[in-house]
């Protein structure tokens, strides 16, 4: 009997887990710090599955809801203290910050505000569901202004601008305001955002322009050069900038326009080009703009195609005449990750992408739809149905375990021997030979650690030629220019020598001995 009442509150638990902890990650080891954040939502996701597979569009939503909503408030409260310095206390669990700068666990202020943004999103809904069912037990539909349910809702509203203001994120701000059209535009007459969101939004909106001014005061800081408004006022430097990135990504794609310099290959193709302008002044591994990035790795006609097929999509679906408090959530968090993806590349990480995966799945399926657990048993197949997410989930998490496992291996290359597993003190290279998922980042280990002899350096030339392609850093400039150099190779080294001297005019490569 207990495993019977228990078995059915471990599965929401796991969900509602394995989607909120991944946001709250404080763990991200080198030497690819995105790998274990990743995998650790990877895991989440395989958490969420067999209870999702089971469930309603509306417990689903509920759940993520739930999730978001938790995970923003908790990293709002964790912003905040990062901002004034009182994050120390809680370290490892919460990562380091300056005095000023605001991330919670995300290492990205922008990652961050979008995060808060996807609370108040998911705070919205519940509004909306609470007074759909005050309406329904037949209460009335504005509770006492003193009542918990009207005060609570509005202190959350209140702390994740706050969080976003602390963030300093130009981004949160374009968000709070995408925001704002679509409770505009969803306010006619039985929508379901319409009652609760324009008290709650605007309880956010002058919570963050209070605290856009108050917050660098109250921590001691210069209003001028530190805070959102320095940030609107200031911008980037001119070779950090967006635009001069922005204005070297089109080169690359009118270099190759039809198909693309390859998947992954950016940030090669950024070293290896003389731009006739400005330079972004930084490796480049990403272009900042989501169809930018396919249209310079996968070639003009397949981002066109993609790009226009889900404008299309979008277009049929008229977000903009939702109704329905769950498909406004789901366009909601879309619309806010498609926006950051116009400046950066949030798809890239594994919170997002299960946010945006769970957001297209609500609105594929239809809010009233049925679950499958409502099925009868002596249907065909129902069986199979059951366990079939479970048995994907083990296999993803025992994926997800293997690659955890495989690069811990690695990354023992990148520590001091003392830090390393005791096994891997010593000649750490000649134990590890092979890694099926991290081969580039054993490949670079061996480059930048194994001294250039006239006896290697055909293996190690070769080696930096592959590694341009991973990571086209100094260090495997450096290492390429000597081997071709000790190798007779004078046009060649030359060759590299004038791209090291443009994509890092601060430092010269040094001449080969």
């Amino acid at each position: 009997m207990a495993q019977t009442s228990l078995r059915p509150a471990l599965l929401p638990l796991a969900a509602f887990l394995g989607l909120s902890l991944p946001w709250l990650n404080p763990f991200s080891p080198g030497p690819t710090p995105n790998v274990m954040p990743w995998l650790t939502a990877l895991v989440g996701f395989a958490c969420l599955l067999p209870w999702a597979a089971r469930a309603r569009p509306a417990q689903v939503a509920a759940l993520a809801a739930s999730a978001w909503l938790v995970a923003a408030l908790l990293s709002a409260v964790l912003g905040l203290l990062q901002y004034f310095g009182a994050a120390g206390a809680l370290t490892p669990w919460v990562n380091s910050a300056g005095l000023g700068e605001a991330y919670a666990n995300l290492r990205q202020r922008n990652q961050f505000a979008t995060l808060t943004k996807i609370g108040l999103a998911a705070l919205l809904w519940w509004a909306a569901r609470s007074a759909a069912a005050r309406g329904m037990a037949g209460a009335s539909p504005r509770p006492s202004p003193l009542a918990w349910r009207t005060w609570m809702p509005l202190a959350a509203a209140a702390l994740l601008a706050l969080g976003n203001a602390a963030s300093s994120s130009r981004t949160g701000l374009v968000q709070l305001l995408l925001l704002t059209l679509l409770v505009i535009v969803w306010r006619a007459p039985g929508s379901g955002w319409c009652p609760p969101a324009l008290r709650l939004l605007l309880t956010a909106v002058l919570a963050y322009a209070v605290a856009a001014v108050a917050l660098p005061l109250l921590a001691g800081l210069n209003l001028q050069a530190s805070g959102m408004l320095a940030r609107l006022h200031i911008g980037d430097t001119a070779c950090a900038s967006r635009l001069t990135l922005w204005g070297n990504v089109l080169h690359l794609i009118a270099q190759r326009p039809w198909l693309g310099w390859g998947w992954g290959e950016l940030d090669y193709a950024h070293f290896i080009t003389l731009y006739p302008g400005r330079r972004f002044c930084d490796i480049l591994d990403n272009a900042h703009n989501l169809p930018l990035q396919l249209a310079v790795e996968l070639g003009l006609p397949l981002a066109l195609a993609l790009c226009g097929s889900g404008l299309w999509l979008m277009a049929r679906a008229k977000p903009w005449r939702e109704r329905d408090a769950t498909r406004q959530l789901a366009w909601s968090v879309l619309g806010l990750i498609l926006l950051h993806s116009l400046l950066e590349y949030p798809l890239w990480y594994g919170p997002f992408q299960v946010a945006f995966g769970l957001s297209l799945w609500l609105l594929w399926r239809r809010p009233g739809g049925t679950a499958p657990e409502s099925c009868p048993e002596s249907k065909p197949f129902w069986p199979l149905a059951l366990a079939l997410p479970a048995s994907i989930a083990i296999f993803i998490i025992a994926i997800a375990g293997y690659a955890a496992w495989d690069y811990q291996r690695v990354s023992q290359l990148y520590l001091s021997p003392k830090m390393r597993a005791e096994a891997y003190r010593e000649h750490p290279l000649e134990k590890i030979q092979h890694s099926w998922l991290f081969q580039d980042q054993l490949r670079f280990a061996e480059l930048t650690t194994t001294p250039l002899t006239a006896a290697n350096a055909a293996h190690l030339h070769q080696l930096a030629l592959d590694m341009l392609h991973f990571s086209p850093e100094p260090r495997v400039i450096q290492k390429l220019i000597d081997s071709a150099t000790l190798l007779g190779r004078i046009d060649e080294a030359q060759f590299y020598r004038l791209r090291y001297q443009a994509a890092f005019p601060g430092r010269q490569a040094a001449p080969a001995h």
